[in-house]
């Protein structure tokens, strides 16, 4: 069964897409730990990061590399944080997340915002790479 991810990646569930090549996607975390969280996935489904080949692991670190760069620019912090969980999506995914203090990484405190504000979101960070 396809993870939720790949149903995205396939354009069966609408998403905010920041960036996208030919190998990975960026979108926006729907359920975002502060503004910008960002989840970046390989198009390639597969459950653990480092089941992933070479190529693919670094591909991955170029690309979400890219993409905190372009959300550094968009929105106000004082970093961005990096996490690789992967317990809630069977399918590999980089969290880029905004941070201004060490809580914004703990996954328990949320932002909530509207779909014209993620929209928007996604399209000054895609304007930034």
């Amino acid at each position: 069964m396809s993870s939720i991810f790949t149903k995205i990646i396939n354009g069966e569930i609408p998403a905010y897409k920041v960036a996208e090549d030919e190998h990975f996607i960026a979108i926006l975390d729907v359920n975002p730990n502060t503004k910008g969280h960002t989840l970046c996935i390989p198009k390639q489904e597969v459950n653990k990061i480092f089941d992933l080949d070479d190529e693919m692991y670094l591909g991955l670190m170029q690309f979400s590399k890219k993409v905190a760069k372009a959300l550094e620019k968009t929105v106000e912090c004082k970093r961005i944080g990096v996490a690789v969980v992967g317990l809630e999506v069977p399918h590999v995914h980089v969290h880029l997340i905004p941070l201004q203090d060490m809580d914004d990484m703990r996954f328990l405190r949320k932002a909530s915002f509207t779909p014209a504000e993620f929209e928007a979101l996604s399209y000054a960070i895609a304007a930034n790479l």
